[in-house]
């Protein structure tokens, strides 16, 4: 078969003769002539070759160019000309994909604008979009690099930026002229696992301008692990440093909820303690310690006090966290609250992670590393065994937060290197947490079955708008001598009723208990609770209790709502990246596809797909251990709970369990994490449950069909549903067939649209026997099209417009225009790995007057009868 590059180049149209490899052109004057000669200017709309003016500014393009196989095209300008490299998969950030580029004809510098449709017959005939674009800075003369073989240089583009390098791997004998092209490692550097910039960005940035990345996304470059100061550094040498009399009081920065993984580069990571919040206040060289409410707990800690004192300091506040360590040095909040309890804190150690005043200077406003830094220079040299510096990381954000999980640990802090010092939760400091954990209010609790005297399960709560809301229980966590003290605790503050909103609370086994087990309390203990996720109807799952808190205030719990959104992102449709269990495991065997792809496809197609899941009921196909293996159905919440996908109101549907929605990317996303694979739509509304909005004819191929049949039959369904005064789009199955659909008003209930279906497919049936059947069945449609009128009933539903098939080969249900029709292959002419390429060289949505259109079938059902 010959080498795979040289194959690529052939089915590509790529030139297979040598180039100049000192300046880039073929072997003769003409920097152009090359490209010149392969083309009728006559014929394409490409532009002539116009060798431009050599600039300082050097821009860059990287086309995407889907001729006989889909590449990239990398230009860089140089001379007056764009040198220019074929690269099959398209750049990376990540330092380990080393992808090939063959190298080829110069382009002109007007070529890095040009967008279109190369004819059929000339020289790489296909389809052309700018993908990115923007400047590029070499690293040395470029002249020289060229000739060496190895160019290095910086980009600055709307996706790619960072350092990058081109290498020629060619033999001076080979017929092509190969390099590869990778990312350098630095800031910009990024696991392909994490990110595939390919996938996340398919468009173009002349029809969707992004802007930067730059301005974006800013990236410091990475510093060493810990930030060193000369002994001589003192506080009045940091940068916005400010002389200032020390406040009497002071909030601490609190840290925002998240579950994306920041960027490289600027950020540092530290360990998230399982302890309480704590602020030494020093004035005159005595300590009073702080707790995040703002109460005085320095008799309580008295000895912790004077440890501080020995740091020598006259004046400051010192943010850190006061945690017991156990055996293993892991911090251990029940033994946290056992010092306390026993009034044994002399075990309790002080981790600092900050000094926003330190010796009459202000520091709020310089930078965190540089903070950290004069705070490091006085612990490395006074700290004791209970006074520590909270030790930071500069790595791979997922890498330390899985040893982190690895070691038990509650989690970790990610900060912003150059982030001041604000008493406000903010952005700059993110927690990732192993598991979900929060604090919340005890609302109630019952009693042990068969032992009253202990507390069974304790009901939670937590502030939102204004409210007092229910957030579910937690049943486990203590043994019988906490749940005896609990049980005294709270019987001190019983209440007849409860402080909560009532239409919080949803029916289930703890509405339901008998009112001698249950107890409704006054809302002022807090509890710290462990949990898996949150229900859709926002109540914990599988919880468990750590302990009490007195440390913060009932009136300041609310619920922790987590980052989802990348941080320093401005990009409107951006999905955070979940973290995908078992990424590399294969999916479907007949391609090799993983779960990785799918979670990507779904996070990359999300803008073009909500739309048509948002407000319907769905039903979701599994498939946990691939679509070869075992799969089924899930209409309704279950243990296996996705977290952001949307419970409805179980009165939608009498007698049944509440259905469920996917409202947003995000639940998309998260739903493809938890291996479904297929999306399926009720034919209503939510808020027209029991009206449909459209009607479905899913054209079914019985054996021995061949795919010209299947389109005709699409095409006679279009001609009957026109003279009747219809209007249909159409989309592929992903499988074997095609979909053609109906809007319409809302008005008729499901019985009567079924029977108007019924009667379309019995009309096609008889008028074309030979082309169509009417009975449902294997051996009634063979040579035939069945169509299906039956997902027309009610809580019947069909795959997604975008959705994938667990089939051999991962077809995608695509909506399409109707004059592409007859191009069309098979009913899975699209797979997860084309689909979204395909539509970043779609110029319109075929489907963009389907949302316009409200029909109804009242002329319809006459015509039919006549």
């Amino acid at each position: 078969m010959g080498n795979p590059s040289t194959r690529f180049a052939v089915r590509a149209n790529l030139p297979l003769r040598r180039l100049n490899t000192r300046t880039g052109a073929a072997a003769h004057d003409d920097p152009l002539g090359p490209y010149s000669a392969k083309r009728d200017f006559k014929v394409t709309s490409e532009p002539k070759a116009v060798r431009g003016k050599a600039d300082k500014t050097l821009s860059f393009v990287i086309q995407k160019h889907w001729a006989s196989r889909l590449h990239y095209d990398f230009r860089l300008e140089f001379a007056g000309v764009l040198w220019s490299w074929a690269v099959p998969k398209g750049p990376s950030f990540d330092p380990k994909e080393k992808r090939m580029a063959v190298h080829v004809e110069n382009h002109p510098v007007s070529y890095g604008g040009f967008e279109g449709t190369i004819p059929f017959g000339q020289y790489g005939a296909g389809t052309v979009i700018v993908w990115d674009r923007g400047t590029w800075t070499p690293v040395g003369d470029p002249r020289e690099s060229m000739a060496a073989g190895k160019i290095v240089f910086k980009l600055h583009g709307e996706k790619l930026a960072g350092l990058w390098e081109l290498v020629r791997i060619s033999k001076p004998q080979d017929k092509q002229d190969q390099w590869m092209l990778f990312k350098k490692r630095d800031e910009w550097a990024r696991s392909l696992v994490d990110y595939d910039v390919i996938v996340a960005l398919p468009d173009s940035v002349i029809a969707k301008p992004l802007g930067l990345v730059e301005e974006r996304e800013p990236r410091v470059a990475q510093e060493p692990v810990s930030f060193q100061v000369a002994a001589s550094s003192s506080p009045g040498e940091l940068t916005g440093a400010v002389k200032a009399d020390l406040p009497q009081k002071l909030q601490p920065q609190l840290a925002s909820l998240s579950k994306v993984m920041p960027p490289p580069g600027d950020w540092i990571y530290e360990i998230k303690f399982d302890g309480y919040r704590l602020m030494a206040r020093i004035e005159a060289g005595k300590v009073r310690l702080i707790t995040r409410g703002g109460h005085d707990w320095t008799s309580k800690m008295a000895s912790l006090a004077r440890d501080i004192e020995s740091l020598g300091l006259t004046s400051g506040w010192l943010d850190g966290e006061a945690v017991v360590l156990s055996q293993h040095g892991i911090p251990n909040f029940n033994a946290l609250q056992n010092a306390f309890d026993s009034k044994g804190t002399d075990s309790i150690s002080f981790f600092i992670f900050d000094a926003p005043f330190f010796e009459g200077y202000d520091l709020r406003q310089s930078p965190l590393h540089e903070r950290r830094a004069l705070l490091k220079q006085l612990l490395d040299a006074k700290g004791t065994e209970r006074v520590r510096f909270s030790q930071d990381f500069v790595a791979d954000a997922r890498s330390i937060l899985q040893t982190a999980c690895a070691m038990k640990l509650e989690g970790i802090v990610a900060k912003r290197k150059d982030a001041r010092y604000v008493s406000d939760r903010a952005e700059t400091w993110l927690k990732l947490k192993c598991s979900e954990r929060q604090e919340f209010i005890i609302v109630g609790f019952t009693d042990r079955a068969g032992a009253c005297g202990e507390v069974g399960g304790l009901l939670l709560g937590y502030h939102e708008d204004g409210k007092l809301r229910y957030a579910g229980n937690v049943g486990t966590g203590w043994n019988a001598s906490t749940g005896a003290t609990l049980h005294k605790k709270l019987k001190k503050i019983e209440v007849d009723t409860p402080a909560l909103d009532l239409a919080s609370i949803k029916p289930g086994r703890w509405s339901k208990r008998a009112p001698a087990t249950q107890h409704w309390v006054k809302p002022t203990l807090v509890a710290e609770v462990s949990f898996s996720d949150w229900t859709p109807d926002g109540h914990v799952r599988h919880a468990t209790f750590q302990g009490l808190r007195t440390d913060k205030p009932a009136s300041a719990i609310t619920r922790e709502l987590a980052k989802v959104e990348p941080p320093d992102s401005s990009t409107k449709h951006r999905v955070r990246s979940v973290k995908v269990s078992n990424p590399e495991r294969v999916i479907d065997p007949s391609t090799g596809l993983t779960k990785l792809d799918l979670v990507r496809y779904y996070e990359s197609i999300a803008e073009w797909m909500i739309p048509h899941l948002k407000g319907r009921p769905v039903s979701l196909v599994r498939a946990p251990s691939g679509i070869a293996g075992h799969q089924f159905f899930q209409k309704h919440d279950d243990k296996l709970s996705i977290p952001g996908l949307r419970e409805l109101d179980p009165a939608l549907w009498e007698g049944h369990a509440a259905l469920l929605e996917v409202p947003t990317a995000q639940a998309l996303v998260n739903a493809a994490q938890m291996n479904v694979v297929e999306f399926h739509t009720w034919n209503s509304l939510v808020k027209n449950i029991d009206r449909p909005d459209r009607v479905i004819f899913d054209l079914d191929p019985g054996e021995g069909v061949g795919w010209r049949q299947v389109q005709e039959a699409a095409l006679l369904t279009r001609t009957l549903l026109t003279e009747l005064k219809l209007e249909a789009w159409i989309k592929t199955s992903g499988g074997k067939g095609l979909h053609v659909v109906v809007p319409l008003s809302p008005r008729l209930d499901f019985e009567a649209v079924k029977d108007f279906s019924q009667a379309v497919v019995q009309h096609l049936a008889k008028t074309i026997p030979s082309r169509f059947v009417a009975k449902s069945g294997a051996a009634n449609r063979v040579g035939k099209v069945f169509v299906d009128y039956l997902r027309n009933g009610h809580a019947q539903t069909t795959a997604a417009a975008f959705s994938a098939r667990a089939r051999p080969g991962m077809g995608v249900s695509m909506p399409i225009a109707w004059d592409e029709l007859h191009g069309l292959k098979s009913g899975a002419q699209w797979g997860i790995s084309t689909a979204r390429e395909y539509l970043s060289f779609r110029k319109m949505d075929p489907w963009a007057d389907y949302w316009k259109s409200k029909q109804s079938l009242s002329a319809a059902v006459k015509l039919l009868k006549r």
